[in-house]
């Protein structure tokens, strides 16, 4: 007798009459595609082979689950691809959903479930928004792995929020952090240093003075690889001028080690809430530059140059909170006024309404 090329797989017939192909052996099972002996099937196959003979997750993963929808995306190229501290956050929003929900049947999953998981969070609308996010890419997953043929996540709204994120720091707000958090102290100087280089804290944790050349501070962001390359402004050169040359990065901690991006966040919060500045944090500094930037006319480009952000949407999301006021200022000033002459209008008005009426 002809052994079969893949002796554990075998067809049904889905509720839509349509005859699909699956992997099963020895507890585990995968879905293969519509197509025996196709790209896709023998890739799928091979798949569920190896992790039937590595073994992972058969003592924890039960098939068709949210657990194990969530350890296929966890290796599948879209969540590899990204950047450490991004990948950080998604888990941290995904093991939550895990806990609470990895044991339900994805196929079973519907639309009012996700509207459940958002109204969890429902007093942290962006938390909440966060959720959906990350619902929308683990179902949309599961539809490239046949799991579910459409995503019940794909249409539902978003939570309204007041669209600005993080909380900009105002003028008041930094001088306020500074009042209490004098020159010399590693809060004077991580407020500086964030500040005047508009990096995140993931980035600043890991400046130190070989960053630094020429009266230029230059580093790579972690989470892009974006090449930043700025001038010192003399704020900062003056409180990285009083550290020490052997120092291996700028806030590291008294006993010499590098502090982590989240650790400094951590350490921020303490900051602020000594200052009383309930709303600030870490990333609102990020945007602080970026307004301050616009405040003082510069462009898109140039304020894309100092932040390190790739495209000029991100740039025109941070600063929302650029002063208007002055802006309209300066706008007001461009146009041109009658007592100067009404040769210089673009429009003459008396004139323009007489060839109106004709």
């Amino acid at each position: 007798m002809k052994r079969r090329a893949w002796p554990h797989a075998s067809h049904y017939t889905d509720r839509h009459g349509v005859r699909r192909w699956r992997y099963r052996h020895k507890g585990r099972s995968a879905e293969l595609g519509k197509v025996y002996g196709s790209g896709e099937f023998v890739t799928r196959y091979q798949a569920a082979e190896n992790a039937q003979r590595e073994g992972v997750g058969t003592a924890r993963t039960a098939p068709g689950t949210m657990n194990a929808l969530i350890v296929s995306y966890y290796r599948s190229p879209a969540f590899k691809g990204l950047a450490a501290s991004t990948a950080m956050t998604y888990r941290n929003t995904i093991e939550r959903i895990r806990k609470a929900h990895g044991c339900k049947r994805v196929a079973k999953i519907r639309r009012l479930h996700i509207i459940g998981m958002m109204a969890e969070k429902s007093e942290v609308p962006n938390a909440a928004n966060f959720t959906l996010r990350m619902m929308r890419q683990l179902l949309a997953h599961a539809v490239d792995l046949e799991m579910i043929e459409a995503n019940p996540a794909r249409d539902i709204k978003k939570f309204v929020t007041d669209g600005d994120g993080f909380h900009t720091w105002t003028e008041a707000e930094i001088e306020a952090f500074y009042s209490v958090h004098p020159h010399g102290s590693i809060a004077h100087t991580a407020m500086t240093l964030m500040l005047y280089t508009g990096a995140a804290r993931s980035d600043a944790v890991a400046m130190g003075w070989g960053n630094v050349e020429d009266g230029r501070i230059s580093y790579r962001r972690l989470k892009t690889g974006q090449r930043v390359d700025i001038p010192l402004h003399p704020d900062l050169a003056i409180v990285l001028n009083d550290l020490p040359r052997d120092a291996f990065t700028f806030l590291q901690t008294g006993q010499g080690r590098s502090r982590s991006g989240n650790g400094l966040g951590n350490q921020m919060r303490k900051w602020c809430d000594a200052a009383r500045l309930p709303k600030c944090s870490s990333h609102g500094l990020r945007k602080a530059c970026a307004t301050r930037l616009a405040d003082a006319g510069a462009t898109p480009h140039q304020i894309a140059a100092v932040t390190g952000h790739k495209t000029l949407s991100e740039v025109e999301r941070y600063t929302k909170a650029a002063n208007r006021a002055a802006l309209a200022d300066t706008a007001i000033g461009m146009m041109p006024s009658r007592s100067k002459g009404e040769q210089k209008l673009a429009n003459h008005p008396t004139r323009f309404a007489k060839k109106s009426r004709k």
